[in-house]
């Protein structure tokens, strides 16, 4: 089931991805020929006007395939017929779904929460002495941080939300020494060195954060803060994949992502934990499609708007067939990555 429930987690993406395209396409007066729902053999079609409408058999995608994307033409609406404009809305309309799709999920995300996190510290790992007053032995109090501090960065890095905080702590646990820039009293401090231990528990946060009440407005802040967040993680992930900082071997691809959608779900305590994994799981893949799409990379959305952006400098469009030829190769390294990423999931299943 859990495989299952991932699989159309991917198929909602990605069409919601591509539907993206289709209706700024349609809009535009560009001819789409077909928008399918599923890769592989075809299930149901069905020819409205111009365009043909299908469900495939695997729910692991789908796509929006315009005339004249890819050559030229003398149709006046194919793609590269099109204004300069409105090629560029259909392509950065794709990412700009899966953004609303991920806020949305955001939304929902947050709305099951009891009470919304903060980035406050509450208090820190501590006991009582005999006579009752608070013996401190958490690292980060001795290092200067106090209660009510709002955590603004760490290691240069900013904090947006408790998903920005979580996956600081979380990318190498083994480091317990941070450089901390906090706010308080209005004013914002620098703390060199601190470190963080929780002796009880053996983690490396040894302080609380500050839960408020959910209202309207509560929900809708910290929302809009957790998706700067996801998209902040994967600029730091892609960062710290070049600089060394995250193994190669810990690059994942799809197979990897179904395998934690799969096991998220399953071990799910209960129905409500389900979904809400369920959802977080869709904002952050949704998220993550749509930054990765909108990278000046060959073959995807990002390297066709660089070229729109090159044609808009020089006044003239790039010949197809030399575009054609870049995103060609573009797209050789795009699955040569995904290959890589493939065989490191597939060597991690064996391992477990």
């Amino acid at each position: 089931m859990g495989i299952v429930i991932a699989l159309l987690i991917f198929g909602l993406i990605v069409t919601v991805h591509e539907f993206g395209h289709f209706i700024c396409a349609k809009l535009s007066g560009i001819k789409v020929l077909e928008f399918a729902v599923g890769m592989g053999p075809k299930i149901i079609q069905r020819q409205k006007g111009e365009t043909m409408y299908s469900l495939r058999l695997l729910p692991i995608g789908g796509y929006c395939a315009m005339e004249g994307e890819d050559s030229s033409g003398d149709d006046p609406r194919s793609f590269r017929n099109a204004k300069l404009w409105k090629r560029m809305v259909v392509l950065f309309a794709g990412a700009g779904m899966n953004f609303v799709l991920g806020i949305i999920a955001v939304i929902i995300m947050v709305s099951m929460m009891t009470e919304i996190p903060t980035t406050q510290i509450s208090g820190f790992a501590g006991v009582k002495g005999e006579d009752g007053t608070p013996t401190y032995y958490a690292e980060s109090y001795k290092s200067g941080l106090r209660h009510d501090d709002v955590i603004v960065k760490i290691d240069d890095t900013p904090i947006f939300s408790i998903f920005d905080l979580n996956f600081m702590f979380m990318l190498d646990p083994n480091d317990d020494t941070h450089d901390i820039v906090v706010k308080r009293d209005g004013e914002k401090m620098e703390f060199k060195d601190v470190k963080f231990h929780n002796s009880n528990t053996g983690e490396v946060m040894d302080f609380g954060l500050v839960y408020k009440e959910k209202t309207v407005g509560g929900v809708l802040n910290c929302s809009g803060r957790i998706f700067v967040s996801m998209g902040h993680v994967v600029e730091l992930s892609l960062k710290h994949i070049f600089t060394g900082k995250v193994s190669k071997d810990e690059v994942s691809g799809p197979v990897g992502v179904v395998t934690t959608i799969s096991e998220t779900t399953e071990q799910a305590e209960s129905t409500e934990d389900a979904v809400f994994n369920i959802v977080y799981m869709i904002s952050l893949i949704s998220i993550n499609l749509g930054i990765m799409n909108l990278l000046p990379i060959p073959g995807l959305d990002g390297g066709r708007l660089l070229f729109c952006f090159i044609e808009l400098i020089r006044r003239k469009p790039v010949k197809p067939e030399h575009e054609g030829y870049v995103h060609l190769a573009g797209m050789v390294l795009v699955f040569g990555i995904m290959i890589f990423a493939t065989f490191n999931d597939i060597m991690r299943l064996f391992e477990k």
